[in-house]
């Protein structure tokens, strides 16, 4: 890295674990290794508009806010219930 360089992501992170905080917007490579999905289920679920997602910067990163992935998650969860209760949940999942 050059001196005076910033990389956001490796700074970010950096700092929020120094104080013990977890950063507040993820990558969707970070959203891929949480959910144990591929890059491109986490790039369908983002232009899904089902994880809400923001692009940033002059290439258009996305960027997911963490709280975001969690109420996803927290959605599937009640829906797979709702499906089990149901009856309607098939061996595939």
């Amino acid at each position: 890295m050059v001196a005076g360089s910033v990389d956001d992501g490796f700074w970010a992170r950096s700092a929020c674990q120094t104080q013990g905080m977890a950063p507040r917007f993820l990558t969707l490579a970070d959203v891929k290794e949480a959910l144990n999905i591929s890059a491109a289920q986490a790039y369908a679920l983002v232009r899904s508009g089902e994880l809400p997602a923001i692009q940033v910067g002059g290439r258009g990163q996305w960027r997911v806010e963490a709280t975001a992935l969690e109420d996803y998650i927290q959605r599937m969860y009640a829906q797979t219930r709702a499906r089990i209760d149901a009856g309607t949940l098939d061996e595939r999942g």
